[in-house]
């Protein structure tokens, strides 16, 4: 007997939609058990999480919102990096190198408090998020040219990239940009005023969210009504029918990386104009990285990537607050990532193959 894996005739509709709460839903019933197997009560586990990312019935009572802004403002770079990859994933395309982008976002858009420090207007704002926004996209041009014009695997260049702007940054944060008066701590000047994402509210929810939740909309109405977004998805379905209908893939393959790339720099100038208020020498925890289980988990659709973003940074927050509460550590949170990412791919595997037993060549020689 041999295993054979065969493609369906077939996949359910709805089974396309349940991947997502199934992979959740096995994430948390695995994540139960590696918890009990190293002493850790799993309700107690989960509860404390839960209150960390949302906050406890007390806090509630008595107004205060304070855990369930903090998962919002977790939840914006996410949300952001993973549209970013989403859209070159849409075409299967590989941007592994979004937290590349999102560094060299930081970058460029840093530059303006940084050399004009007492300049306070709303333009300083508005320069450097356009800054942010053409250094993640110039970034995500460099693949984009190395693929179509040579032909080099994406999944190397970008992801190596990505150690060429953390060596920048941390370059710069310790040389040149470093602030005179930090007492030599590797940091530039703090950002004050205009230099600052306006804030939503009392929290530390600023308008970075209302960029991703545009970002996301546009996005959507792109990709299904309008003739670049289909040219996207059907070169991401079929190239070979994308050539037949005429559609130019290197320009398709520039208009994904750029808008790749600008997505995420938005999200590196928000990152650091808006939590961090300085550049340090990290910026991001590897949201990069986690936005391809947000693009995955959001079935690389721009709406479920907002609702995906927001139930990883509950991962991030509530793992903190067992770590804080119980004493387990705060990898367990990456654990839990990992494992989401795995049963998401082999769930995505089963709904579009079959797998069976079928006779060994011993015995169909013999038949």
């Amino acid at each position: 007997m041999r295993i054979v894996v065969e493609s369906r005739i077939e996949t359910p509709k709805f089974m396309v939609y349940l991947v997502p709460i199934f992979s959740v839903g096995l994430a948390l019933v695995f994540g139960g058990i590696l918890m009990a197997v190293v002493g850790a009560d799993p309700i107690a586990t989960y509860r404390a999480m839960a209150e960390g990312a949302f906050g406890s019935v007390e806090q509630w009572r008595a107004g205060q919102y304070y855990s369930i802004t903090e998962t919002l403002v977790k939840a914006i770079p996410l949300m952001l990096t993973s549209l970013a990859v989403g859209v070159a994933f849409r075409m299967l395309f590989w941007n592994i190198g979004a937290e590349g982008q999102l560094t060299i976002g930081a970058l460029f858009g840093s530059a303006i408090p940084i050399y004009f420090t007492a300049w306070q207007s709303p333009m300083v704002l508005i320069l450097m998020l356009l800054l942010g926004v053409l250094g993640g996209a110039l970034f995500g041009a460099i693949p984009a040219l190395l693929k179509s014009r040579f032909g080099v695997n994406e999944i190397l260049t970008s992801l190596m990239l990505v150690y060429v702007a953390q060596l920048l940054l941390d370059w710069v944060i310790r040389g040149p940009w470093k602030d005179p008066k930090g007492f030599n701590f590797p940091q530039s000047v703090s950002f004050e005023g205009w230099q600052l994402l306006p804030l939503l509210g009392e929290g530390r929810v600023h308008i970075g969210v209302i960029f991703a939740l545009v970002a996301a909309l546009l996005l959507w109405m792109m990709m299904g009504r309008s003739l670049r977004g289909f040219e996207i998805r059907v070169i991401g379905s079929s190239p070979r029918a994308g050539a037949f209908g005429g559609f130019a893939q290197k320009r398709v393959i520039w208009t994904c990386f750029l808008l790749s790339g600008a997505l995420a720099g938005l999200a590196g100038i928000c990152e650091v104009a808006g939590p961090s208020g300085q550049l340090q020498p990290v910026i991001s925890p590897g949201y990069g990285f986690t936005a391809i289980i947000v693009a995955f988990l959001g079935r690389l659709n721009p709406i479920g990537i907002i609702f995906a973003g927001i139930l990883l940074a509950i991962s991030y927050l509530g793992g903190e607050a067992a770590q804080v509460e119980l004493g387990i550590s705060d990898k367990m949170a990456q654990v839990f990532q990992g494992m989401l990412l795995f049963l998401i791919l082999a769930c995505e595997t089963l709904i579009h193959y079959r797998i069976k037993m079928a006779p060994g060549l011993g015995a169909a020689k013999e038949a």
